[in-house]
Parts: C-alpha cells; structure tokens; sequence
C-alpha cells in the first residue's frame, strides 16, 4: 500500500517502485490519504488481523520517527531511538509489539521513506547534547529484516561513521548483513542480536532466521570490526531450561567475541498476551508463569514472579561469567532488587540500547 506521503517526491517513488519491482504480483494500493498508522485491513478477528498485517507492506512517512523513550515502573536508563520501519513480518509467539496500541489495531508491515528527514533530526538533536550520544533502532521493528530491500544500512552506517557525537545501537534477529560488512563504520555503529537455545527458536519462533543463521552473521560482522552484543530476552522456562540455556551460552560465548550481553524476561502487554494464548494456547511455557498486574503497579506489563526471574538470570549470569569473567552483562527493563539480587548492579546503564 502507498500510504500518505509515501511517493511525495521522485527520490521517494524511485525507492517505492524498486521495491514494488521485487514482487510484480502484489496488488499495489494507492491510499494518498490514508496515514501508515490508519490503515484498515478490514478484519474484526485480533488473530486474522495480525496476520493479514503481516502479509501487508505500507510505504509511508513517519514524522515523529526519532524519540526519546520514557519507561517508567522498572529501572530502563531511557535512550534514543528512532524508525525507519514499522513492525515486523517476523511471526515470534511471544512478540510484545504486537499488542501496543501502535500496531494493535493497525498491524501492517511498514518503510518510512523519509530517512533523510531521520537523519536531519538524529542531527539536530546530536548536536544540541554535544556529547557522545546513542540512537537506538530496534525498539519498534526489526531494523535489518527489511535492509536488502531498502539498503537503508548503507546510508546510516556512514552517516554515523561521520558524526562527531551521534552513535548506532541496533537490535536484529536477522541474518541478512551483506550490506554492513564493506561500510567504514569506524566503531560508531553497534551490532546486537536477539538470541535465545535453539529448542526456544523451535518451539516459538516461526519464520525467523535459525540460531545457525545469526551466529554466522555476528561472526561476520564481528570479523568486519563492528562490536557485538547480544541480548537474550525473552528467557523462557521451558521443560530442561537449565541445560538448553548452559550449553546455547557455552556456544555464544566461545565462538562470538561480544562486548556486551543482556538478559531480559518476558515483559507483555494484555493485548499481545492475548494474541500469543490464541497461537499457542493458554498452557504455554510463557503464560504458566506470568503473574497478574495491578491497576498502577509496575509499567503495565506482565512479567514472571520475582524469584524465577532471579533464580533464571542469576543461573545465565553465573554461566556467561564462567566462560567469560570479563564480559559486561545487564538486565533489560527490570526492576532495581532484580539487578542487586543478581549482582548486576554495578552495570546498570550499560545495557543494551546504550553505548
């Protein structure tokens, strides 16, 4: 769909039909008026509606792209982020976009075509702190299962490169990194993947490149001199959890040099909670274990009680740091006795979506 803004100028068309190009049996809507947040896929059923958003690609602008996030309820440090895309056709169970009000009811597939106007903002706001400053891309999409079609990474690992104060985090599950592994990033671009055992990829990630997959691709691009990081969130306590998370950290660890590593539990939305139960029933190894909220506790988001959560990080932190003392390792939108119970807090701050 050609949503509002999305062919505006010829540099945007061109961008829009290269891609078009790519499928030339896709029904092309031409929608100038209707917002890439606004499009209604007429469907009543939640579950029918997410996935007809997930075979639906929009082309539009997003003119509030770069923000600055503002959890409360847990202790996430805050940090920048920005979107050249909107959700993603990634079809993970336990996804907590799929149930924020931003994609809840319009789930489509989304490029922004206005990447120059990102960058011009990233800008401005880089050079107003004058320090060292980390924009973050991955909060609201995957920021690199799009990257052959758009070839967006070719443009913002430069433009990172050059910037005297703006630097790159991401976060991907993809393993699609031929565009990176020429660019002169010159360090200012970090490289996280979002990992977890195989046995977890299996039972609740379906259409998602393998485990296999992303260990090859963070070993190219770490062989290419970008830092690596990796994230393991959500840790779900399947059946042998234990040994599944012992021998997958083992492995991530020898063969990836990572500079950093986060561990983060399930943190859902009632919405994507829902949507998860209708794919895999209300007896799922994630739903089990989730604890009711309060109207005003907390930042709204169902999580694990309090003692699996630490009992799981402590056991990951203990088996990271066996094989790699020195590595700095962080929890993700997590409460302050969770980091003191788990002797992390002494790295609060550096997490994942930071420098």
């Amino acid at each position: 769909m050609l949503a509002k803004g999305s062919v505006a100028d010829p540099e945007r068309r061109s961008l829009v039909e290269k891609i078009c190009a790519v499928y030339p049996n896709a029904e092309i809507i031409d929608a100038p008026d209707t917002p890439h947040n606004a499009v209604d896929l007429s469907e009543n059923d939640m579950l029918a509606r997410h996935y007809k958003g997930k075979r639906t690609l929009v082309f539009g602008e997003h003119k509030g792209a770069v923000r600055f996030s503002d959890e409360a309820g847990n202790v996430c440090p805050n940090y920048w982020h920005f979107s050249p895309y909107g959700f993603c056709a990634y079809d993970c169970k336990y996804c907590y976009l799929a149930g924020t009000m931003g994609v809840k009811w319009s789930p489509t597939v989304k490029i922004f075509v206005n990447l120059a106007e990102m960058m011009n903002a990233i800008n401005r706001r880089a050079m107003s702190r004058k320090r060292q400053t980390a924009f973050y891309m991955g909060k609201l999409q995957d920021p690199m299962a799009l990257d052959p079609l758009t070839g967006y990474s070719r443009l913002l690992v430069p433009f990172f490169a050059r910037h005297p104060y703006a630097q790159m985090t991401l976060l991907t599950k993809s393993a699609d990194v031929d565009n990176l592994l020429d660019l002169d990033h010159r360090g200012r671009t970090h490289l996280s993947w979002s990992l977890n055992p195989p046995e977890i990829c299996a039972e609740f990630e379906e259409n998602v490149p393998s485990l296999d997959e992303r260990i090859e691709a963070m070993k190219r691009c770490a062989a290419a001199g970008y830092p690596v990081r990796g994230i393991v969130m959500p840790v779900i306590p399947i059946e042998g959890w234990r040994d599944a998370y012992a021998r997958f950290l083992q492995r991530l660890l020898k063969e990836i040099p990572l500079v950093r590593l986060t561990f983060g539990g399930i943190c859902i939305y009632q919405g994507a909670k829902q949507l998860m139960e209708r794919k895999m029933g209300r007896d799922n190894a994630v739903s089990v274990h989730l604890e009711p909220t309060r109207r005003g506790d907390g930042d709204g988001r169902r999580r694990y009680g309090h003692d699996l959560r630490t009992e799981m990080y402590s056991f990951l932190a203990d088996q990271a740091r066996a094989v790699r003392p020195d590595l700095d390792l962080a929890l993700c939108l997590e409460e302050q006795d969770v980091w003191r119970a788990t002797h992390t807090i002494q790295n609060l701050g550096l997490c994942n979506c930071l420098l």
